[in-house]
């Protein structure tokens, strides 16, 4: 393991991990290509199997190096290899990383966006005489020519129904919020270094976004098999688990980041003034809740 003085910045000594996590990702997506070579050709029907087993083998060798790569980057952390400059680096990383998911759920709120106000409206504009989208009413929720939901006379699902804001999407806004109050909660106790409170505050914003994936697995399940909610039914349904569903995979991905951060404050590896490791996620998991914020307005609520 590389070392500095105080003056100089740390680089640590080449690592074999990205080669090995190279090959994790090769065999993962050529396990993927083979797995579904049987719909496209007969002929190749007999790489499936192992197309499967080449995935699973791809992804286990990715999350295997992570952790260990992780388990590297806290062992320099540990023993002080990383300095002030180190520390302003990884925060100056941290704000690009989140401004540029920022771009990317703007991105589709924007698309949402230009569907309910530009694109639906000016399909429906259309003369009758020469539109290819006749009957189409242009009012949202659209699910696509043919009708709309709200105030239409002719749907073509019967079934299909949009999302409401009340019920488990109000809950998982509850939850969101009350955990973004939980783990600024919990920093408040690290800064004040009252272990027993940040971990509690920290195993209870894990158990909130917990609790959240819960929910929307259920509310999920509810859109597919009462609701007639697909990402088949027209814009409305695309742009709606499109955004709900991007989100939720943040949202997995922050709590199994609370879930390392959690694990090692119980091992006391945070101090009042070291403690960037537990910023970064709290950040993360505050843009999380804004998103959410987003969502419960636009896509919920209007």
């Amino acid at each position: 393991m590389a070392t500095h003085s105080n003056n100089q910045y740390y680089v640590p000594h080449g690592s074999i991990y990205p080669a090995i996590i190279s090959i994790g990702l090769l065999s993962l997506a050529s396990g993927f290509v083979f797995s579904i070579a049987n719909n496209q050709s007969a002929d190749l029907a007999y790489l499936q199997t192992p197309g499967k087993w080449m995935m699973v083998f791809g992804a286990l060798l990715i999350l295997s190096m992570v952790f260990k790569w992780m388990g590297s980057v806290i062992t320099e952390s540990l023993t002080g290899s990383y300095k002030s400059w180190e520390d302003k680096s990884f925060r100056i990383g941290m704000i690009v990383f989140i401004c540029s998911e920022i771009a990317f759920f703007a991105a589709f709120f924007g698309a949402l966006f230009y569907m309910r106000v530009l694109s639906v409206p000016e399909l429906a504009s259309f003369d009758p005489l020469f539109t290819p989208y006749k009957d189409f009413l242009g009012t949202w929720p659209s699910i696509g020519p043919g009708g709309a939901v709200l105030g239409a006379e002719y749907v073509p699902d019967p079934k299909f129904m949009a999302m409401g804001w009340s019920g488990l999407p109000a809950i998982n806004t509850a939850l969101l919020l009350s955990s973004g109050a939980t783990i600024t909660w919990a920093h408040w106790a690290l800064i004040k270094n009252n272990r027993k409170q940040l971990i509690l505050g920290m195993a209870l914003t894990v158990a909130l976004g917990v609790t959240f994936l819960i929910c929307q697995g259920l509310e999920y399940h509810h859109a597919y098999t009462e609701m007639g909610l697909t990402l088949g039914s027209g814009a409305y349904g695309a742009s709606f688990f499109m955004l709900t569903g991007f989100h939720g995979f943040h949202v997995l991905l922050g709590t199994l980041m609370l879930i390392v951060i959690l694990l090692r404050c119980i091992k006391g590896h945070f101090t009042p003034e070291h403690h960037f490791g537990f910023e970064g996620v709290a950040w993360y998991w505050h843009f999380v809740d804004v998103v959410w914020l987003g969502l419960f307005i636009f896509v919920y609520i209007l």
